[in-house]
């Protein structure tokens, strides 16, 4: 059995306090035990894995044998270093707090708060009253698709999230309580204290935000209220893999891809990527060779599970990121790590480094685009690892015109009213205080809230939704667990073959001093028409890939 390059290996940090409850304790083992992630090396049975475990020092009170990976306290001081040592384990790391609860992760989006000026761009008349403000549906042209596919009840959609308010009217309709998982219970030192005993929030709940955004994006109901999704009648499935406060650990998102394959899902939404370090690296000399040994557990774990779940059946869709990178020859990483230690610089070399789960085995890489077509200033781009590119939002696109630096220029989705209320957007007696907030009620007086968000977490699931209607369309009957399904390799394919080829703007490089950016953000688009850098095959197209002209 090969051995890693490095002293030692980590997954990133997970919460055992559900795990924990009812383990005996005292005082002092509780000042003195410590959690870690711990993952096996290539073809570990179980077995052997767990006694390795053992003789290093730990207790495993949870594991996925699928991918290798366990949940593991320890009381011993040298643990890491002695299963690092050992032939079947890659190594082990301890969750390490850092003080406090921070407001939120680099990975995801926040609210948009500019005030509205001008018009913004309108979208396609249709029966629910917010749909007027959804460009982006029209740009993939989900309004028209509806006339041929709406969506299966029988196609599951995952959203790899923050979690799902299924209160809003929108997303009731079509959320599975039944399938939905949390697989992140809540982390005091990280989301602060935990809102239900055992703190493993019920699904259905999104204390974050950024999930039910998501999720109403791919397949909010066309139900005459609110505003409806690009997938508007198939079934929304919640795995919470990411925290309340937007961190996305390797463990909940491992648990998360396995199950997705075990229960037979159609599609999952990653938006996000996996923390602590925006890229993975094999063996980067600016780290420590504890901070090298986790990325390399962190590659490991997320591609078994990406490719695990992919050879199942799921079709994985990714944000390619928010950080107007290159992926083919991406910068200096100065946010990394994000939790756990003080960043520093790290320059990152494209053939060693990935930004998971984006550039992972098997997932549709998305880029995001404004209403004008252009590729939003944040967006990473890149022909290595792009698919696709969908609408993600850009508020100063239009420069020049009455759009210009328009909240409406971004994507508008559902989100819960406890964190609008959190972050004073909504009053406590439920009712907006910022032109960026929607409140709609159905006829029996059921109300959602709808807001802007920014980002290539905004354009993924576009694309989900799109990869959904392909499903609905031309999967086969599954005799097995019902509904339908479809080879995720033919799902890819007819998204790839139906987008709308779009060609790099001329000048190629794309400068965006006019909307106040510096140089840093500008970006050399690469390629043809049938593919490049920033389009990638094009842009998702949904009337055309349910078989419109």
């Amino acid at each position: 059995m090969r051995r890693r390059l490095t002293a030692g290996a980590v997954a990133t940090a997970t919460s055992l306090a559900a795990l924990l409850v009812g383990l005996p304790t005292t005082p002092a083992a509780a000042a003195t035990t410590t959690e870690y992630t711990v993952v096996a090396d290539d073809g570990v049975a179980a077995a052997d894995a767990i006694a390795a475990i053992t003789a290093a020092g730990g207790t495993v009170v949870a594991s996925n044998t699928a991918v290798g990976t366990y949940k593991v306290t320890s009381s011993a001081a040298d643990f890491t270093t002695r299963a690092a040592r050992s032939e079947a384990l890659i190594g082990a790391s301890a969750r390490k707090a850092i003080g406090h609860a921070p407001k939120v992760s680099p990975a995801v989006e926040q609210p948009v708060t500019e005030a509205l000026r001008g018009r913004g761009p309108r979208g396609a008349t249709t029966p629910d009253p917010l749909d007027d403000k959804l460009w982006g549906l029209k740009m993939v042209k989900a309004d028209k698709a509806r006339a041929i596919e709406k969506g299966e009840r029988g196609v599951t959609v995952g959203v790899l999230d923050t979690g799902l308010d299924a209160s809003n009217p929108d997303l009731a309709a079509n959320f599975s309580s039944k399938l939905s998982r949390n697989f992140a219970p809540d982390l005091v030192d990280v989301d602060g204290p935990c809102e239900v005993e055992g703190c493993l929030d019920p699904v259905g709940t999104d204390d974050g935000g950024h999930g039910t955004h998501v999720a109403g994006t791919i397949a909010a109901a066309a139900n005459g209220s609110g505003l409806s999704g690009v997938a508007p009648n198939v079934t929304l499935v919640e795995l919470k893999g990411g925290q309340d406060s937007g961190y996305f650990f390797l463990d909940p998102v491992v648990n998360a891809l396995t199950y997705a394959g075990d229960a037979g899902l159609d599609v999952v939404n990653m938006s996000f990527y996996v923390d602590p370090w925006l890229y993975n690296c094999k063996a980067n000399a600016a780290d420590s060779p504890e901070a090298q040994a986790e990325q390399q557990a962190i590659i490991t774990g997320m591609k078994r599970a990406l490719n695990y779940a992919h050879s199942r059946g799921v079709t994985l869709v990714g944000a390619l990121g928010n950080q107007h990178d290159n992926l083919n020859d991406p910068q200096v990483d100065t946010t990394s790590p994000d939790y756990g230690g003080e960043p520093y610089e790290r320059p990152i070399d494209n053939a060693t480094c990935f930004s998971l789960p984006a550039e992972g085995p098997n997932v549709i890489g998305v880029s995001a685009l404004g209403p004008s077509t252009s590729k939003s200033h944040y967006s990473n781009y890149g022909t290595e690892q792009i698919g696709v590119s969908a609408p993600g939002g850009f508020t100063r696109d239009f420069f020049g015109t009455p759009q210009y630096n328009n909240a409406a220029n971004n994507i508008l989705s559902t989100y819960p009213l406890k964190v609008l209320q959190a972050n004073g957007t909504v009053d406590a007696d439920g009712n907006p205080v910022s032109p960026n907030v929607f409140k709609e009620c159905t006829a029996d007086g059921k109300c959602g809230y709808y807001t802007y968000l920014a980002g290539t977490s905004m354009a993924a699931p576009h694309a989900a939704g799109v990869a959904a209607l392909i499903v609905s369309k031309y999967g086969h009957r599954d005799w097995w667990r019902g509904g339908l399904k479809m080879n995720p390799k033919l799902v890819e394919a007819r998204l790839y073959r139906t987008a709308q080829k779009t060609a790099c703007p001329e000048p190629r490089l794309r400068s965006y001093a006019n909307e106040g950016y510096p140089a840093e953000f500008d970006a050399y688009c690469d390629g043809d028409k049938d593919f490049n850098s920033f389009y990638g095959h094009g842009i998702v197209d949904a009337y055309k890939a349910v078989g419109g002209r």
